[in-house]
């Protein structure tokens, strides 16, 4: 039985996101409610909670928002492209994840014969070797294996050791407190951008499976995912906010 409609709060706590998250989506016009009570509280009908689906798959695809908002305000995307999309993605990351459970149950099995081997050692090595193969095509890892050589090993350890300088500056301006939209983050979030291009190659699709990476694991190499997922979301603020300006 359809409903009247969802309060701002009421649509957080059955999707998951936040309330800021919807009030982020309304005021870039991404995801405006269609309705507000007597009282000015938005209220969200069910065609609203059908584009907000798109939304979140999209961006589980990897795609900015303001690409998001023009690709539904165009139509140029149906919500059952949308939901296929997002199905084939699945699919390619549960066959990578039933792959590599394959391949761990054959190592537990060596490891089960070798005593003087640390499991959780050379677990943790095929972790970080097979990370790619989870979230990256075949064809992509070749793309990026051909850009690596290309670039060379201590170009390479210098852009490590960039990202490093930019990721601590990002995270001294969020501890501030300061507007996405002051030229000081601006200038951060071109940095950044200009380092994803490098590794990317401009290539959506690697950038699309980059995102997803970071999103869904907990740990990369070593290093906790959740504190640059937040850095993540302020430089997409900050560009979004360039984007207006």
């Amino acid at each position: 039985m359809a409903r009247d409609g969802w309060k701002v709060g009421e649509l957080a706590g059955a999707t998951g996101l936040t309330v800021r998250t919807l009030h982020h989506y309304d005021e870039i016009g991404l995801l405006r409610p269609s309705r507000r009570t007597p009282s000015g509280h938005r209220l969200y009908a069910e065609r609203d909670v059908a584009r907000l689906q798109q939304v979140t798959s999209l961006r589980e695809l990897g795609f900015p928002l303001e690409e998001i908002r023009g690709m539904l305000d165009r139509r140029a995307v149906s919500p059952r492209e949308t939901i296929a999309l997002h199905l084939k993605r699945l699919r390619e990351q549960m066959d990578a994840q039933r792959r590599l459970c394959e391949r761990l149950e054959r190592i537990a099995a060596q490891l089960d014969r070798a005593e003087t081997v640390s499991a959780d050692e050379l677990i943790r090595t095929i972790e970080a070797t097979t990370m790619f193969d989870k979230y990256f095509t075949p064809e992509q890892r070749e793309e990026l294996k051909t850009r690596a050589d290309t670039i060379g090993q201590d170009q390479i350890r210098a852009v490590e050791g960039e990202w490093e300088r930019l990721m601590a500056e990002v995270r001294a301006e969020m501890d501030r407190g300061t507007d996405p939209a002051d030229p000081k983050v601006q200038a951060l979030a071109a940095r950044w951008m200009e380092l994803v291009r490098g590794f990317t190659g401009g290539n959506p699709e690697i950038l699309g499976s980059l995102n997803t990476m970071w999103q869904q694991e907990t740990t990369i190499h070593g290093i906790e995912t959740a504190p640059v997922r937040e850095m993540m979301a302020y430089v997409q603020r900050a560009l979004e906010a360039g984007k207006q300006s």
